[in-house]
């Protein structure tokens, strides 16, 4: 009988572990069951139709999906969207997946191709792999053009990078002599930043490639003082201005130093455009009149020898080459003569350039 009593306590135990195992197994199977289905991705056909956009979802013409993450937001707010937007199925899996990967979302834009499943989703997001934008910075162009072109392409507000380009901290950190903004020293170029980039990081990005390229066009350049360099840059955004053909360059950088040399004023167009169209607000001017040459500004290279008190554009490699490496000549004067092709008249003397005919201005970029 002990015996039998005994072989009949473990039965019972056997029975016991059969159905927890068996239940288990159970549970396993419908987990996994309902993870597979909640993690896999909604059938197109399925999908919400989104027309413009929903809580910062919007649809491309491809057929893919432009999520905004946005700054400060959390896992569940995003979770929430996404679910709403069709990406994922299930919010409340979403956020358990998020506390068990404790790696955060991060901010940004990001683009979804479907169908794809909840855990590509959670990776693209906390990866950071954001879209970025193409945004071209032409040559010639001044700060508050450059604000205005990074805001239409939704990389930052105007508002936002004026107030870095013009951050005392960021302009003593590249030790711009007697600076008050980082004028003429972002450089022109096409630049790849996601929507939403900080414009701090936009000013930094862009005086960094600045800083890239005079290496390149002058490897001697480290050894120059920052106020010999601002000097160069400041009559490189003058040449930037006036120059139309690039072979001319050169000889335009050479007739700037012969003027700087015997203490002659400037007299570039394109500084008093500067003062009409960046400080006192008004359109580009086609044809700078007499009365235009004497508005009374230190930015004034009519009126006042030297250079101006800071860069009037952001020239490109041309016009900082030219600078670097003028062309030695006797001119003291140039005059566009052909508004078709861009050409320039230079000559010696005054008489002979009051000859060659009306004063032009180059049209914006």
């Amino acid at each position: 009988m002990p015996g039998n009593k005994k072989t009949n306590i473990i039965n019972k135990i056997i029975k016991i572990i059969a159905v927890l195992f068996a239940f288990t197994i159970t549970v396993f199977v419908v987990l996994t069951g309902v993870i597979i289905y909640f993690n896999s991705p909604l059938h197109p056909d399925k999908m919400p139709q989104i027309a413009d956009e929903i809580d910062g979802v919007r649809k491309t013409e491809d057929g893919a999906y432009l999520v905004d993450i946005r700054r400060g937001e959390s896992s569940q707010s995003a979770g929430m969207r996404l679910e709403r937007a069709g990406l994922i199925k299930n919010r409340y899996l979403w956020n358990l997946l998020c506390r068990v990967n404790k790696e955060h979302i991060k901010n940004g834009t990001y683009k979804i191709e479907i169908p794809v499943n909840m855990l590509a989703v959670h990776s693209l997001l906390v990866s950071g792999k954001q879209i970025l934008y193409k945004v071209t910075i032409p040559e010639g162009v001044t700060l508050s053009k450059i604000a205005k072109i990074l805001e239409e392409a939704d990389i930052c507000s105007a508002e936002d990078f004026l107030v870095s380009a013009r951050d005392p901290q960021i302009i003593n950190e590249y030790r711009i002599p007697d600076a008050s903004s980082m004028e003429g020293y972002l450089f022109p170029d096409t630049y790849l930043f996601p929507a939403g980039f900080p414009a701090k990081k936009v000013v930094s990005t862009m005086a960094d490639n600045f800083y890239k390229r005079i290496v390149n066009i002058e490897p001697l350049a480290v050894n120059i003082s920052s106020r010999e360099l601002n000097d160069k840059v400041i009559l490189a955004s003058i040449v930037e201005r006036e120059y139309r053909i690039y072979d001319e360059a050169p000889l335009m950088a050479g007739v700037f130093y012969n003027r700087l040399r015997i203490n002659m004023a400037l007299q570039s167009c394109a500084t008093v455009e500067y003062i009409i169209t960046e400080i006192q607000g008004k359109p580009h001017p086609s044809v700078i009149y007499n009365q235009d040459l004497e508005i009374r500004d230190p930015y004034n290279t009519y009126i006042r020898a030297g250079l101006p008190p800071g860069p009037i554009s952001a020239p490109g490699a041309v016009a900082l080459r030219a600078v670097f490496f003028p062309e030695k000549s006797e001119f003291f004067y140039f005059r566009l003569n052909d508004r078709n092709s861009g050409k320039h008249y230079f000559s010696k003397t005054l008489d002979e350039h009051i000859k060659a005919g009306q004063l032009f201005t180059k049209s914006q970029s």
